[in-house]
């Protein structure tokens, strides 16, 4: 697993998922569909993990799978690859870089419960990989997918694509081990009201409940990146059903919310809703209109969300 936390410049491609990092923090993201590879493969510094003692906590904090399929994220050298194929029933490896790939190929051959398969995690079609095949179903009867637990490095000028994509397929899986850079990590565990706290913090946990494990020092990759890097346990747990935000919408109204963090909840929402209708809404979720989207709670956020679909659908 490596931390792609060098990256050089290439030029801005827009990602088929929205992202939750502005426009201006956002370059070397690859173009992706689930037709082909990208074109352009960002041109990333690779940093690769070294030590076997972090390796093996990295693995251990994935639990038993022994009855599993384990999807990894960016295998790189295959160090996590080789304690991992040891424990899983079937393990799938996702690696960019064509050379790896074939390494992998290679080092994995006699391995009949790992697959590698070279291509942008971002373009990987998670239905054709996990959903039911087609001819195994029987009338009447609902095939459920065994949950899949996933482990990777997300480098950070893509984390907010990748968590997105996953979360979007969040019914395939059963949790997400990450490694990030220790600063992204801070934001995506964030509590309402702090200064991490915003999109990217708000997304993951109206999915899952994040856990902060540990950090790794630069020392523990080869070569040795310039910052700390912090591995994330993701357990899924999606609450839109239990806020009552299911449907489309709330990502969007989320968005919305935080579109400009120096302004007030009235003055990022009220150029989407009529001012009668957002100051119903904000009164009927007891939110004052000169409050920030980051010191809202999830509960309040979907408060408000309710209270304008609502009045929208009564219109």
């Amino acid at each position: 697993m490596d931390a792609d936390l060098g990256p050089g410049r290439a030029r801005k491609i827009r990602s088929p998922a929205a992202s939750l990092y502005s426009e201006e923090e956002r370059v070397n993201v690859p173009k992706a569909t689930s037709a082909r590879r990208p074109q352009l493969k960002p041109k990333l510094g690779q940093h690769f993990l070294a030590s076997d003692e972090y390796a093996r906590r990295i693995v251990e904090a994935v639990g038993d799978v022994s009855q599993s399929t384990v999807l990894e994220i960016g295998p790189g050298q295959g160090v996590i690859t080789s304690l991992l194929a040891k424990r899983a029933r079937r393990l799938i490896a996702v690696e960019l870089d064509r050379v790896l790939a074939a390494q992998l190929r290679l080092k994995f051959g006699m391995s009949s419960n790992v697959e590698i398969i070279e291509a942008d995690i971002l373009a990987i079609d998670f239905d054709s990989l996990f959903g039911p095949k087609p001819g195994l179903g029987r009338p009447g009867i609902e095939m459920k997918p065994q949950p899949v637990k996933a482990v990777g490095n997300l480098p950070f000028y893509i984390t907010s694509d990748i968590l997105l994509r996953l979360f979007e397929f969040s019914k395939y899986f059963e949790s997400l081990v990450i490694m990030v850079q220790r600063e992204v990590a801070d934001r995506i565990a964030a509590a309402p009201g702090g200064r991490d706290y915003g999109m990217l913090s708000a997304t993951a946990q109206l999915y899952a409940r994040v856990e902060k494990l540990f950090t790794l020092p630069p020392e523990a990759f080869v070569p040795p990146p310039k910052v700390h890097s912090t591995v994330l346990r993701l357990i899924i747990e999606p609450q839109q059903e239990q806020l009552g935000v299911t449907g489309d919408g709330f990502i969007d109204f989320l968005r919305l919310s935080f579109g400009q963090k120096r302004k007030t909840l009235w003055n990022n929402l009220k150029s989407n809703y009529p001012e009668g209708k957002l100051r119903a809404a904000l009164a009927a979720a007891a939110v004052k209109p000169s409050a920030r989207a980051e010191t809202l709670t999830l509960e309040k956020s979907a408060a408000i969300f309710r209270a304008l679909r609502n009045a929208g659908e009564g219109s």
